[in-house]
C-alpha cells in the first residue's frame, strides 16, 4: 500500500488546491470570486493556492475586461487535467487496497 501511496500527487494532497481542481474540471473556466465563495476561503489564500497549480502549468489564468471591471478567470490545462486523473485514480487504489 505505500507504493500506491507514494504515486499520490503531493500537489493535491491540500484541500484547498484539491477543491480548486474538482471545481475547474466541473465548471471551466471559473472565475476568482466564484472559487474563493464556493471553497471559502480567503483572498489570499485561495490566490497562494492557484500560484501553486499555475506553477505546475495545472491551471492556466485568463485576465479580461468584463465592462469596466477587471475578471480574473481559471482554467484546467490538459497536464492539469490527466495530473489529477491519475491522482484520483491512486486515491481509488489506496481505497481498494484497505478493504
Amino acid at each position: 500500500m505505500s507504493s500506491v501511496i507514494a504515486q499520490l500527487n503531493p500537489v493535491f494532497e491540500n484541500r484547498v488546491r484539491l477543491g480548486i481542481m474538482s471545481v475547474l474540471l466541473v465548471g471551466d473556466p471559473t472565475d476568482f470570486t466564484t472559487l474563493r465563495s464556493l471553497l471559502g476561503v480567503t483572498d489570499g489564500n485561495l490566490a497562494s493556492h492557484l500560484k501553486v497549480l499555475e506553477e505546475h502549468r495545472y491551471v492556466k489564468v485568463k485576465k479580461e475586461f468584463v465592462g469596466r471591471k477587471p475578471q480574473t478567470s481559471y482554467m484546467v490545462t490538459e497536464a492539469g487535467r490527466r495530473a489529477f486523473q491519475n491522482h484520483l485514480e491512486g486515491l481509488e487504489k489506496v481505497i481498494r487496497s484497505s478493504h
